[in-house]
């Protein structure tokens, strides 16, 4: 049985991103990063909710209009469809395992509380 563990690619130059499963909108992948950060002049700005959950490592996050947040094994977070964001550092050290989630935003009456 595959494990989300084996065979982690080496992340030491740039972060590795490996889909696990894709279907009816919905797309599963596994990110190792080992020291990376997003740009600040390119934060990321995603046509889809994305829900995050940090597996391995350590790493901060920071999502436009809240505070930046550090994410430790079993750290999760919902990133809305458009708040840009970005990761501002991850471990140096060790790799950082990632675990994204992404899907179709639902509509802002049901779930932005929106009229």
């Amino acid at each position: 049985m595959p494990n989300l563990f084996d065979a982690l690619p080496d992340a030491a130059a740039a972060e590795i991103f490996t889909d696990l499963h894709a279907s009816h909108g919905v797309r599963i992948e596994r990110i190792v990063s080992w020291g990376q950060a997003t740009p600040v002049a390119t934060p990321f700005d995603q046509d889809h909710d994305e829900w995050v959950v940090l597996l391995a490592g350590e790493a901060g996050l920071s999502i436009e209009g809240e505070a930046e947040c550090r994410l430790v094994p079993g750290g999760y977070v919902l990133i809305p469809a458009h708040r840009r964001h970005r990761v501002t550092w991850t471990a140096a050290d060790r790799p950082t395992v990632w675990l994204a989630i992404h899907f179709p935003p639902a509509p802002l009456s049901k779930a932005r509380g929106g009229e």
